[in-house]
């Protein structure tokens, strides 16, 4: 184990590494620059060449491809990505939490434009509250990104999602003889639909000079969250014991999301700094139990941030990273109904974090990296006897990466060092220092390509990480338990990948210009150890403590297929499909196997043994859109006591979107004004269905959107 001399040891000998490394390319990096003047000369170049491989290839949502689904947020999108259980409380405002391979939503690292999105409160973060207008690609990375170049955080998940927002980009545009740059963008949209939706949007992108551009936007969403279900109890021999339709109550939302950020570029790097603010007010549709219809319960966020990242290469061999963030979030949960339990709980949680790493090329085939990270976390509340705890969080990585014609390997170890330090009030900045964590996590991947001339690849990895307890496990009044130890799980995988264009030159497919297949497969298991449970505490049902109970292993096997059919016109189909099998099964205790209620060789709460989705997308040009998606999840268990009474039915749902854009002449000779129109069905069939079991989803249901982009 490493302590905390050491990692300041790591921390100093990674900034003279750097500093060594520039003044040995001092020279290289003159001549570099004294080139820079031939290189800008020329014209026009055109570059051809393979796409580099990822060691292990995200699973991507990207482009039109992403917005011709019919999706309203994040969770809607990354439900068509195999091995994804999303977590869905109902309602356009209920909340959205998404688990990867089934060991659980804390696992799951978020970052938005490279930077993890924190919640040192609960460990989970609501995809429900991030829109789609904004961003461009979606990508999940199993293990972690095929990137030794990055902050040592993106090394501390079991998994990760990455959310990239659109950069501006500005068109080259002929006007008679003469061309110019345009100098802004601006895109106007409005949705309307289902539940009383009404959600105008508003971007504004500016080229402040050559290398520097601005990107503004703006969005509010407002819905009553009102809709009718299907409802019915049955009893444990079969019997109804209701069977009703009823109006979806307390589902009402109102939320403001603003970002402003600035792009800058160099010859030698980039950077930029992004301001981020989210409000919204929103009741909380609660369980239908007890032939209790409506709830009371109302929630209450305010989610600010700035973040920024500077990229550079100092030398062709010598590259460094630089991210810094801070983030204030505050939450006010309300329950005013005093026949249950009066809450009325405030939270106001505060982070800093750093980061600076460093990348250098040994060799054209092997880079090493090293990086260093602090973060702190405070959280203050409003409830008696709380702790308000402050958390330091140390983090070094190094790590490795060869790639040499048709073999790719990377390696990677992560210190993490944790030490919270307990408050008697908000005010005071030390009282009582808890518990401190230390941690070496280590991670190996590999991919080969066996055939040279094919687009096959092998892959293969093994990853350790430890989830930290959170301030809510550890400290929240009445449930918290400070002797908690971190979740240690395990990642196998192994994989393969194969793709191939058809063309007319080597195979006979009549009028098509082309045909893309791919596929690819893996099988996993992974371990859990430790899982941090929740268990009633004496006889209230409001009153529970937080235990280390669990053993988990699980062994699971995803497939997708990818079809693209090119015809001429600029026609295109694409077909994609993906099934995932899971046996996650609870391995704590084995004297708990009662067939009538242990949980001993159970699967776990809310996984299914299959799911498996389907999407069908045509395109013309960049004008038609028509999106055809099926979602299924299988047969599910409230708990892993598999029995009758905790079974929840399978759900499935059938959406299909179509929109067209109209290219409108524009005042200023050369550009072009783009006016979209989309519809949206969702839920075709009418499907009646639970993600989460006493929270009703919504039948069938549609929007409209309009789009006007100057």
């Amino acid at each position: 184990m490493l302590h905390f001399k050491q990692l300041h040891n790591i921390a100093f000998f990674l900034f003279f590494s750097i500093a060594a490394a520039y003044a040995m390319e001092k020279d290289s990096l003159i001549r570099v620059q004294d080139s820079i003047a031939e290189l800008f000369r020329i014209d026009e170049v055109m570059v051809v060449a393979r796409q580099e491989k990822d060691v292990m290839p995200p699973q991507l949502l990207k482009g039109e491809q992403m917005k011709a689904l019919s999706t309203t947020s994040v969770a809607d999108a990354v439900r068509y990505f195999s091995g994804v259980q999303i977590k869905d409380y109902g309602g356009v405002g209920g909340m959205k939490t998404v688990d990867v391979r089934s060991m659980g939503s804390h696992h799951l690292g978020v970052f938005y434009d490279g930077i993890e999105i924190g919640n040192a409160q609960n460990g989970t973060v609501d995809l429900g509250k991030f829109s789609m207008d904004n961003l461009e690609e979606i990508a999940l990375y199993n293990g972690q990104k095929s990137e030794i170049f990055q902050p040592a955080k993106d090394f501390g998940s079991a998994g990760t999602l990455y959310l990239k927002t659109r950069r501006p980009k500005f068109e080259r545009v002929e006007n008679g003889g003469e061309a110019y740059i345009k100098p802004y963008n601006i895109e106007i949209r409005m949705k309307a639909g289902a539940f009383g939706l009404a959600n105008p949007s508003l971007l504004y992108e500016q080229r402040i000079t050559e290398n520097i551009h601005l990107s503004l936007n703006a969005e509010y969403t407002f819905a009553t969250g009102r809709y009718h279900y299907h409802y019915e109890k049955r009893l444990a021999d079969g019997s109804i014991a209701w069977d009703t339709t009823a109006v979806r109550q307390n589902g009402d939302v109102q939320a403001f999301r603003a970002e402003a950020g600035f792009f800058g570029y160099s010859q030698t790097g980039k950077w930029h700094l992004k301001g981020y603010y989210y409000q919204s007010g929103r009741g909380i549709p609660g369980a239908i139990v007890n032939n209790v219809w409506k709830n009371a319960q109302r929630q209450w966020d305010r989610n600010a941030f700035v973040q920024g990242n500077y990229t550079t290469e100092i030398t062709d061999k010598l590259s460094l990273q630089a991210n810094i963030k801070y983030s204030n979030d505050y939450l006010r949960y309300l329950n005013p109904d005093t026949t249950l339990m009066y809450v009325d709980n405030q939270f106001l949680q505060q982070e800093l974090y750093a980061s600076i790493a460093g990348r250098y090329r040994i060799f054209p085939f092997w880079d090493v990296a090293l990086a260093a990270d602090y973060q702190l976390n405070w959280l203050d509340g409003n409830m008696q006897q709380f702790v308000h705890p402050l958390r330091h969080t140390l983090l070094v990585s190094a790590a490795t990466a060869v790639s040499y014609r048709w073999l790719k390997l990377q390696a990677s170890v992560l210190e993490t060092f944790v030490s919270d330090t307990l408050r008697a009030c908000a005010t005071a900045f030390f009282d009582k220092r808890a518990e401190t964590y230390n941690a070496i996590t280590p991670a190996i991947f590999f991919n080969a390509k066996p055939i040279l001339s094919e687009e096959w690849y092998v892959r293969a990895f093994y990853k350790m990480i430890y989830r930290m307890p959170t301030f809510s496990d550890l400290y929240y009044t009445d449930i918290g338990s400070s002797n908690l130890q971190p979740e240690k799980t395990r990642q196998c995988d192994v994989g393969t990948e194969y793709s191939r264009l058809f063309s007319p030159r080597n195979s006979k497919i009549g009028s098509l210009k082309g045909i893309r297949l791919g596929a690819k497969a893996d099988v996993y298991f992974n371990q859990v150890e430790n899982k941090i449970v929740a268990i009633p505490k004496g006889n209230s049902q409001y009153r529970w403590m937080m235990m280390n109970l669990g053993y988990v292993e699980i062994l699971g096997a995803e497939i997708a297929t990818d079809i693209s059919l090119l015809f001429p016109h600029e026609h295109t189909l694409t077909l994609h499909g993906s099934y995932t099998w899971q046996q996650a099964l609870d391995r704590t205790d084995p004297q708990d196997n009662d067939p009538y209620g242990g949980t001993y060789g159970g699967q776990i709460a809310y996984i299914p043994r299959h799911s498996f989705s389907i999407t069908a997308t045509y395109q013309w040009k960049e004008r038609l859109y028509l999106a055809y998606a099926l979602c299924y999840v299988g047969e599910r268990y409230t708990s892993s006591a598999n029995i009758p009474a905790n079974h929840v039915q399978p759900w499935y749902t059938s959406d299909i979107s179509l929109s067209y854009t109209w290219l409108l002449p524009s005042s200023r000779k050369g550009e072009k004004i783009r006016l979209q129109a989309g519809i949206e069905a969702n839920n075709i069939l009418n499907q009646q269905y639970e993600v989460i079991p006493n929270y009703p989803m919504p039948g069938f249901n549609g929007k409209g959107i309009l789009k006007l982009s100057l």
